[in-house]
Protein backbone atom coordinates (compact mmCIF):
# COMPACT_ATOMS: atom_id res chain seq x y z
CA UNK A 1 0.00 0.00 0.00
CA UNK A 2 1.63 3.18 -1.23
CA UNK A 3 -1.17 5.75 -1.05
CA UNK A 4 -3.66 6.97 1.51
CA UNK A 5 -6.53 5.78 -0.68
CA UNK A 6 -5.06 2.27 -0.77
CA UNK A 7 -4.76 2.27 3.03
CA UNK A 8 -8.36 3.41 3.38
CA UNK A 9 -9.56 0.75 0.97
CA UNK A 10 -7.71 -1.90 3.01
CA UNK A 11 -9.28 -0.62 6.23
CA UNK A 12 -12.75 -0.67 4.65
CA UNK A 13 -12.23 -4.26 3.56
CA UNK A 14 -11.07 -5.28 7.04
CA UNK A 15 -14.03 -3.45 8.64
CA UNK A 16 -16.42 -5.31 6.35
CA UNK A 17 -14.90 -8.63 7.38
CA UNK A 18 -14.99 -7.65 11.07
CA UNK A 19 -18.68 -6.81 10.78
CA UNK A 20 -19.41 -10.17 9.16
CA UNK A 21 -17.54 -11.98 11.93
CA UNK A 22 -19.26 -9.95 14.67
CA UNK A 23 -22.67 -10.75 13.19
CA UNK A 24 -21.63 -14.39 13.08
CA UNK A 25 -20.55 -14.20 16.72
CA UNK A 26 -23.88 -12.65 17.72
CA UNK A 27 -25.78 -15.48 16.01
CA UNK A 28 -23.94 -17.91 18.28
CA UNK A 29 -24.70 -15.60 21.22
CA UNK A 30 -28.41 -15.79 20.43
CA UNK A 31 -28.22 -19.58 20.66
CA UNK A 32 -26.30 -19.28 23.94
CA UNK A 33 -29.10 -17.08 25.24
CA UNK A 34 -31.70 -19.71 24.31
CA UNK A 35 -29.73 -22.43 26.12
CA UNK A 36 -29.25 -20.24 29.21
CA UNK A 37 -32.96 -19.41 29.25
CA UNK A 38 -33.89 -23.11 29.10
CA UNK A 39 -31.44 -24.07 31.85
CA UNK A 40 -31.88 -20.98 34.04
CA UNK A 41 -28.18 -20.07 33.73
CA UNK A 42 -27.05 -16.50 34.44
CA UNK A 43 -26.43 -14.30 31.42
CA UNK A 44 -23.55 -12.38 33.00
CA UNK A 45 -20.54 -14.64 33.54
CA UNK A 46 -17.58 -12.43 34.56
CA UNK A 47 -15.27 -15.42 35.01
CA UNK A 48 -15.90 -16.44 31.37
CA UNK A 49 -15.29 -12.88 30.14
CA UNK A 50 -12.03 -12.69 32.10
CA UNK A 51 -10.93 -16.01 30.60
CA UNK A 52 -11.58 -14.75 27.05
CA UNK A 53 -9.65 -11.49 27.59
CA UNK A 54 -6.66 -13.33 29.06
CA UNK A 55 -6.64 -15.84 26.19
CA UNK A 56 -6.78 -13.09 23.55
CA UNK A 57 -4.10 -11.05 25.33
CA UNK A 58 -1.78 -14.06 25.27
CA UNK A 59 -2.55 -14.64 21.59
CA UNK A 60 -1.84 -10.99 20.74
CA UNK A 61 1.55 -11.18 22.50
CA UNK A 62 2.46 -14.40 20.69
CA UNK A 63 1.65 -12.79 17.34
CA UNK A 64 3.40 -9.49 18.24
CA UNK A 65 0.09 -7.71 17.80
CA UNK A 66 -0.43 -4.00 18.35
CA UNK A 67 -3.21 -4.53 20.89
CA UNK A 68 -2.19 -4.79 24.55
CA UNK A 69 -4.42 -6.08 27.35
CA UNK A 70 -5.97 -2.67 28.03
CA UNK A 71 -6.97 -2.22 24.40
CA UNK A 72 -8.34 -5.77 24.11
CA UNK A 73 -10.31 -5.32 27.32
CA UNK A 74 -11.80 -2.01 26.14
CA UNK A 75 -12.94 -3.55 22.84
CA UNK A 76 -14.23 -6.84 24.17
CA UNK A 77 -16.02 -5.51 27.23
CA UNK A 78 -18.22 -3.53 24.85
CA UNK A 79 -18.71 -6.62 22.65
CA UNK A 80 -19.67 -8.62 25.74
CA UNK A 81 -22.15 -5.91 26.77
CA UNK A 82 -23.80 -5.90 23.35
CA UNK A 83 -23.95 -9.69 23.41
CA UNK A 84 -25.61 -9.77 26.84
CA UNK A 85 -28.29 -7.36 25.67
CA UNK A 86 -28.98 -9.65 22.73
CA UNK A 87 -29.24 -12.66 25.05
CA UNK A 88 -31.51 -10.92 27.54
CA UNK A 89 -31.77 -7.13 28.02
CA UNK A 90 -31.09 -6.34 31.66
CA UNK A 91 -31.44 -3.28 33.86
CA UNK A 92 -28.49 -2.11 35.94
CA UNK A 93 -29.09 -0.07 39.10
CA UNK A 94 -26.23 2.10 40.32
CA UNK A 95 -25.45 4.69 42.96
CA UNK A 96 -26.16 7.89 41.07
CA UNK A 97 -26.44 10.43 39.78
CA UNK A 98 -25.57 9.96 36.13
CA UNK A 99 -21.99 10.99 35.58
CA UNK A 100 -20.81 9.71 38.96
CA UNK A 101 -17.79 7.44 39.28
CA UNK A 102 -20.16 4.54 40.03
CA UNK A 103 -21.96 5.28 36.76
CA UNK A 104 -18.59 5.21 35.01
CA UNK A 105 -17.77 1.86 36.64
CA UNK A 106 -21.15 0.42 35.59
CA UNK A 107 -20.73 1.51 31.97
CA UNK A 108 -17.23 0.04 31.87
CA UNK A 109 -18.74 -3.42 32.42
CA UNK A 110 -22.22 -3.19 30.93
CA UNK A 111 -21.57 -0.88 27.97
CA UNK A 112 -23.56 1.88 26.37
CA UNK A 113 -26.58 -0.20 25.29
CA UNK A 114 -27.76 -1.32 28.72
CA UNK A 115 -30.72 0.09 30.61
CA UNK A 116 -29.37 2.04 33.58
CA UNK A 117 -31.26 3.10 36.69
CA UNK A 118 -29.70 5.91 38.72
CA UNK A 119 -30.56 5.75 42.44
CA UNK A 120 -29.83 8.17 45.23
CA UNK A 121 -28.44 5.78 47.84
CA UNK A 122 -26.70 2.44 48.25
CA UNK A 123 -29.71 1.27 50.25
CA UNK A 124 -31.96 2.00 47.25
CA UNK A 125 -29.73 -0.14 45.00
CA UNK A 126 -30.09 -3.13 47.35
CA UNK A 127 -33.85 -2.66 47.68
CA UNK A 128 -34.25 -2.43 43.90
CA UNK A 129 -32.39 -5.71 43.41
CA UNK A 130 -34.30 -7.48 46.17
CA UNK A 131 -37.59 -6.36 44.58
CA UNK A 132 -36.39 -7.67 41.17
CA UNK A 133 -36.74 -4.23 39.58
CA UNK A 134 -33.17 -4.60 38.26
CA UNK A 135 -30.95 -7.61 37.61
CA UNK A 136 -27.61 -6.03 38.56
CA UNK A 137 -26.43 -3.36 40.96
CA UNK A 138 -23.15 -1.46 41.09
CA UNK A 139 -21.96 0.15 44.34
CA UNK A 140 -18.61 1.18 45.83
CA UNK A 141 -17.22 -1.00 48.61
CA UNK A 142 -13.75 0.41 49.27
CA UNK A 143 -11.51 3.38 48.43
CA UNK A 144 -7.73 3.28 48.59
CA UNK A 145 -7.64 6.57 50.54
CA UNK A 146 -10.88 6.64 52.54
CA UNK A 147 -11.16 2.93 53.33
CA UNK A 148 -14.22 0.71 53.45
CA UNK A 149 -17.75 1.87 52.57
CA UNK A 150 -19.55 0.83 55.73
CA UNK A 151 -23.08 1.10 54.32
CA UNK A 152 -22.30 -1.44 51.59
CA UNK A 153 -20.95 -3.96 54.13
CA UNK A 154 -23.87 -3.47 56.50
CA UNK A 155 -26.39 -4.06 53.70
CA UNK A 156 -24.54 -7.12 52.38
CA UNK A 157 -24.76 -8.58 55.88
CA UNK A 158 -28.55 -8.80 55.76
CA UNK A 159 -29.37 -8.90 52.03
CA UNK A 160 -30.16 -11.84 49.77
CA UNK A 161 -28.13 -10.38 46.89
CA UNK A 162 -24.53 -11.45 46.40
CA UNK A 163 -21.33 -10.07 44.97
CA UNK A 164 -20.89 -11.52 41.46
CA UNK A 165 -17.96 -9.38 40.26
CA UNK A 166 -15.54 -6.69 41.36
CA UNK A 167 -13.61 -4.02 39.52
CA UNK A 168 -10.99 -1.49 40.52
CA UNK A 169 -11.15 1.92 38.90
CA UNK A 170 -8.64 4.76 39.21
CA UNK A 171 -10.29 7.97 40.37
CA UNK A 172 -9.22 10.95 38.27
CA UNK A 173 -10.64 14.45 38.49
CA UNK A 174 -11.15 16.80 35.56
CA UNK A 175 -11.45 20.59 35.53
CA UNK A 176 -14.35 21.42 33.23
CA UNK A 177 -15.72 24.83 32.24
CA UNK A 178 -17.38 26.73 29.44
CA UNK A 179 -15.22 29.76 30.21
CA UNK A 180 -12.73 30.69 27.50
CA UNK A 181 -10.08 31.91 29.94
CA UNK A 182 -9.16 31.00 33.50
CA UNK A 183 -9.55 34.64 34.52
CA UNK A 184 -13.24 34.53 33.60
CA UNK A 185 -14.04 31.86 36.21
CA UNK A 186 -15.78 33.30 39.28
CA UNK A 187 -16.91 30.10 41.02
CA UNK A 188 -16.01 26.41 41.15
CA UNK A 189 -18.41 23.58 42.00
CA UNK A 190 -17.47 20.17 43.36
CA UNK A 191 -18.13 17.67 46.10
CA UNK A 192 -16.43 18.75 49.33
CA UNK A 193 -13.80 16.01 49.03
CA UNK A 194 -13.08 17.10 45.46
CA UNK A 195 -11.68 20.43 46.61
CA UNK A 196 -9.44 18.72 49.16
CA UNK A 197 -8.16 16.19 46.63
CA UNK A 198 -7.21 18.94 44.15
CA UNK A 199 -5.79 21.57 46.51
CA UNK A 200 -2.40 21.81 44.79
CA UNK A 201 -4.00 22.34 41.37
CA UNK A 202 -6.21 25.13 42.73
CA UNK A 203 -3.21 26.87 44.29
CA UNK A 204 -1.02 26.54 41.20
CA UNK A 205 -3.68 28.09 38.95
CA UNK A 206 -4.63 30.96 41.24
CA UNK A 207 -8.04 29.67 42.32
CA UNK A 208 -7.46 29.99 46.06
CA UNK A 209 -9.59 33.13 46.28
CA UNK A 210 -12.22 32.00 43.76
CA UNK A 211 -15.52 30.99 45.39
CA UNK A 212 -15.61 27.23 45.98
CA UNK A 213 -19.14 25.87 46.27
CA UNK A 214 -19.58 22.33 47.65
CA UNK A 215 -22.46 20.28 46.18
CA UNK A 216 -23.74 16.74 46.78
CA UNK A 217 -21.84 15.12 43.91
CA UNK A 218 -19.30 15.83 41.19
CA UNK A 219 -22.02 15.11 38.64
CA UNK A 220 -24.13 17.91 40.16
CA UNK A 221 -21.07 20.15 39.85
CA UNK A 222 -20.92 19.45 36.12
CA UNK A 223 -24.65 20.18 35.75
CA UNK A 224 -24.25 23.59 37.42
CA UNK A 225 -21.11 24.45 35.44
CA UNK A 226 -22.96 23.63 32.22
CA UNK A 227 -25.46 26.42 32.99
CA UNK A 228 -22.94 29.13 33.85
CA UNK A 229 -20.13 30.22 31.46
CA UNK A 230 -18.27 31.78 34.40
CA UNK A 231 -18.33 28.63 36.50
CA UNK A 232 -16.15 25.52 36.54
CA UNK A 233 -16.54 22.01 37.93
CA UNK A 234 -14.14 19.55 39.48
CA UNK A 235 -15.73 16.32 38.34
CA UNK A 236 -15.24 13.00 36.57
CA UNK A 237 -14.51 13.04 32.85
CA UNK A 238 -17.73 11.11 32.19
CA UNK A 239 -19.76 13.84 33.95
CA UNK A 240 -18.06 16.56 31.89
CA UNK A 241 -18.78 14.62 28.70
CA UNK A 242 -22.36 13.72 29.69
CA UNK A 243 -23.32 17.31 30.51
CA UNK A 244 -21.28 18.80 27.67
CA UNK A 245 -18.87 20.88 29.68
CA UNK A 246 -15.48 21.18 27.92
CA UNK A 247 -12.60 19.69 29.88
CA UNK A 248 -9.81 22.24 30.30
CA UNK A 249 -7.50 20.05 32.43
CA UNK A 250 -7.45 16.32 33.17
CA UNK A 251 -6.03 14.36 36.13
CA UNK A 252 -5.87 17.37 38.43
CA UNK A 253 -5.91 15.41 41.70
CA UNK A 254 -2.93 15.83 44.05
CA UNK A 255 -2.32 12.09 44.33
CA UNK A 256 -2.69 10.05 41.17
CA UNK A 257 -2.82 6.60 42.77
CA UNK A 258 -6.31 6.84 44.27
CA UNK A 259 -8.68 4.06 43.20
CA UNK A 260 -12.07 2.69 44.21
CA UNK A 261 -13.16 -0.92 44.37
CA UNK A 262 -16.69 -1.43 43.08
CA UNK A 263 -18.78 -4.58 43.36
CA UNK A 264 -21.46 -5.84 41.00
CA UNK A 265 -24.42 -7.37 42.81
CA UNK A 266 -27.02 -9.87 41.62
CA UNK A 267 -28.97 -12.98 42.62
CA UNK A 268 -26.96 -15.84 41.14
CA UNK A 269 -23.87 -17.89 41.97
CA UNK A 270 -20.78 -17.81 39.77
CA UNK A 271 -19.07 -20.97 38.63
CA UNK A 272 -15.49 -21.72 39.66
CA UNK A 273 -12.77 -19.98 37.65
CA UNK A 274 -8.99 -20.25 37.78
CA UNK A 275 -8.59 -17.09 39.89
CA UNK A 276 -11.45 -16.52 42.34
CA UNK A 277 -12.04 -14.42 45.40
CA UNK A 278 -14.68 -15.04 48.07
CA UNK A 279 -16.14 -12.51 50.52
CA UNK A 280 -17.59 -13.59 53.85
CA UNK A 281 -18.98 -12.00 56.98
CA UNK A 282 -17.97 -13.62 60.25
CA UNK A 283 -19.90 -13.45 63.53
CA UNK A 284 -17.91 -15.44 66.07
CA UNK A 285 -20.04 -17.17 68.70
CA UNK A 286 -17.29 -16.90 71.31
CA UNK A 287 -16.12 -13.43 70.30
CA UNK A 288 -15.56 -12.44 73.92
CA UNK A 289 -13.26 -15.39 74.55
CA UNK A 290 -9.50 -14.64 74.37
CA UNK A 291 -7.97 -15.73 71.06
CA UNK A 292 -11.30 -16.55 69.33
CA UNK A 293 -10.39 -14.60 66.18
CA UNK A 294 -6.86 -16.04 66.13
CA UNK A 295 -8.24 -19.59 66.32
CA UNK A 296 -10.64 -18.84 63.48
CA UNK A 297 -7.85 -17.50 61.27
CA UNK A 298 -5.59 -20.46 62.07
CA UNK A 299 -8.12 -22.78 60.45
CA UNK A 300 -7.55 -20.95 57.15
CA UNK A 301 -3.80 -21.05 57.66
CA UNK A 302 -3.86 -24.82 58.10
CA UNK A 303 -5.65 -25.18 54.76
CA UNK A 304 -3.18 -22.78 53.10
CA UNK A 305 -5.96 -20.33 52.22
CA UNK A 306 -4.75 -16.77 51.72
CA UNK A 307 -6.83 -13.96 53.24
CA UNK A 308 -6.46 -10.67 51.38
CA UNK A 309 -8.56 -8.52 53.69
CA UNK A 310 -10.08 -8.44 57.16
CA UNK A 311 -12.14 -5.50 58.38
CA UNK A 312 -14.08 -5.21 61.64
CA UNK A 313 -17.55 -3.62 61.74
CA UNK A 314 -19.69 -2.74 64.76
CA UNK A 315 -22.45 -5.32 65.16
CA UNK A 316 -25.94 -3.89 64.71
CA UNK A 317 -27.68 -6.80 66.43
CA UNK A 318 -25.83 -6.88 69.74
CA UNK A 319 -26.03 -4.69 72.81
CA UNK A 320 -22.84 -3.04 73.91
CA UNK A 321 -19.70 -3.32 71.80
CA UNK A 322 -19.87 -6.30 69.44
CA UNK A 323 -18.08 -6.75 66.13
CA UNK A 324 -18.45 -8.56 62.84
CA UNK A 325 -15.52 -9.29 60.57
CA UNK A 326 -15.63 -8.77 56.82
CA UNK A 327 -13.06 -10.98 55.05
CA UNK A 328 -11.85 -11.52 51.51
CA UNK A 329 -10.05 -14.76 50.73
CA UNK A 330 -8.66 -16.31 47.58
CA UNK A 331 -10.66 -19.20 46.20
CA UNK A 332 -14.29 -20.14 45.49
CA UNK A 333 -16.88 -21.03 48.12
CA UNK A 334 -17.18 -24.48 46.52
CA UNK A 335 -13.45 -25.24 46.80
CA UNK A 336 -12.99 -28.28 49.02
CA UNK A 337 -10.48 -26.68 51.36
CA UNK A 338 -12.71 -23.65 51.93
CA UNK A 339 -15.66 -25.93 52.60
CA UNK A 340 -13.61 -27.83 55.19
CA UNK A 341 -12.89 -24.62 57.09
CA UNK A 342 -16.46 -23.35 56.93
CA UNK A 343 -17.81 -26.69 58.15
CA UNK A 344 -15.97 -26.01 61.42
CA UNK A 345 -17.85 -22.73 61.86
CA UNK A 346 -21.47 -23.43 61.04
CA UNK A 347 -23.71 -20.51 61.97
CA UNK A 348 -20.76 -18.12 62.21
CA UNK A 349 -20.11 -17.35 58.53
CA UNK A 350 -22.33 -15.58 55.99
CA UNK A 351 -21.28 -16.04 52.37
CA UNK A 352 -21.39 -12.74 50.47
CA UNK A 353 -20.24 -13.96 47.05
CA UNK A 354 -17.53 -15.71 45.01
CA UNK A 355 -16.31 -14.05 41.85
CA UNK A 356 -13.39 -13.71 39.45
CA UNK A 357 -10.68 -11.62 41.09
CA UNK A 358 -10.48 -8.09 39.71
CA UNK A 359 -7.22 -6.50 38.64
CA UNK A 360 -5.75 -3.56 40.53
Amino acid sequence: MKTLDECRAAIDSIDNEMLRLLNKRMKVVERVGEIKHDTGTAVYRPEREKEIIERLTKLSKEENGALNKGAIEAIYLEIFAVARNLELPERIAFLGPEGSFTHQAAESRFGGMSDYLSLGSIHSVFKTLEAKRAKFGVVPIENSRDGIVGETLDLLAKSSVKIVAELYMPIHMAFATKARRLEDITKIYSKDKGFGQCREFLQEHGFVNVEQIPVESTAKAAILAAKDPQAAAICSHIAAKLYRVPTMFENIEDQHDSSTRFVILSDFKNGISSDDKTSILVRLKDAVEPGSLVHFLQDFDRENINLSKIESRPSKDQSGFGYWFFMDLYGHIDDEKIQRVLSLHEGEVTWLGSYAKGEL
